[in-house]
């Protein structure tokens, strides 16, 4: 597969404080990552740098064949919609088409035909019409996946997209990511460590440096990059996972 994302020698500072080291990884075509770390270890910092919000004091990012920003689908972790905006749902979809290069142009019979389509696979069709600020917040997580999806995105990144869902949900959305990576690269980041590990393809570690696992297993030692040691207990045939250890 293509490499579409080449992230070399990136270093991020806040000051004095180093909050990204000399971060190497490459993102090919429909690659699946799941993001893990610590709170404050730098993977809200990654995905700014990926998104080209931050630019970090050393190292750069590459887009390559054909990937440019606008091939990417964001579901950012907090809304920054003011829900005293009146606007629907379909036009938050709609949104999602709108970019510094398309500020104008009008909204085809294909493009709504789209959005449509979009939130009757979120199960949101029939709130359509309602405005976006009553929304709870699982059902504001749906509309924004289906604005991310809307522009048929090249990569996708989802920032703690299970955030505000139910349980139910959270499995038929991670299933649904699943089945978008066919289409298109996915970045995740979750502190669900055992859904994660359910479906992702490789898990990369963030806690100031970043190391990349091309696997979904995890061990004890990636469990305590967290700072804080994690049991994980479980009834049934669930999926246990183990990931070679790391230095730091």
């Amino acid at each position: 597969m293509n490499v579409i994302l080449k992230i070399s020698d990136v270093s991020v500072y806040y000051g004095s404080n180093k909050v990204l080291e000399n971060v190497n990884f490459e993102l090919h075509e429909n690659d699946f990552f799941g993001i893990i770390g610590p709170n404050g270890g730098g993977k809200t910092t990654l995905l700014k740098v990926i998104l080209g919000l931050l630019k970090p004091q050393i190292g750069e990012v590459v887009f390559m064949n054909n990937l440019t920003r606008e091939d990417i689908g964001y579901l950012p972790q907090v809304t920054q919609i003011d829900n005293a905006f009146p606007i629907s749902c379909f036009d938050v979809v709609l949104s999602g088409l709108f970019s510094e290069k398309r500020m104008i142009k009008r909204v085809t019979k294909t493009e709504k035909a789209k959005a449509m389509e979009l939130l009757e696979m979120t199960g949101t069709a029939a709130i359509a019409k309602k405005p976006f600020g009553e929304l709870s917040g699982g059902q504001s997580q749906r509309i924004l996946l289906c604005r991310a999806l809307i522009a048929n995105p090249k990569l996708l990144i989802l920032d703690e997209p299970e955030t505000y869902v139910d349980s139910h949900f959270e499995k038929e959305l991670y299933t649904l990511i699943k089945k978008l990576n066919k289409k298109m690269a996915i970045i995740v980041v979750s502190h669900d460590v055992g859904m994660v590990s359910s479906f992702v393809e490789t898990i990369v570690c963030v806690n100031r440096e970043v190391v990349v696992h091309k696997s979904n297993k995890l061990t004890e030692a990636t469990l305590k990059s967290y700072g804080c040691p994690i049991d994980l207990i479980t009834h049934g045939n669930v999926p246990h996972r183990v990931l070679p250890k790391h230095n730091y």
